[in-house]
């Protein structure tokens, strides 16, 4: 099962997600990693909560994984 990422509370540090790079906008590829910095303070943003991934990509949220699903 996965949900969006426009709400911050469903965002945590170490939860496997799916990002938009700054570079992928116009085509919408996503790249998968896991959290490590939540960077948008706001409650919830139309675009997706921006994050820092554990290997320093940045970008916004368009799905949180969770359990095994974004693994493999």
């Amino acid at each position: 099962m996965s949900t969006d990422g426009r709400k911050r509370a469903a965002i945590t540090p170490g939860a496997v997600v799916d990002i938009v790079l700054k570079q992928d906008q116009r085509t919408g590829k996503t790249t998968r990693g896991v959290v490590q910095h939540i960077l948008t303070k706001s409650p919830d943003h139309p675009h997706g909560i921006k994050v820092r991934l554990q290997d320093g990509q940045v970008g916004r949220v368009k799905r949180i994984w969770s359990g095994t699903d974004g693994e493999g």
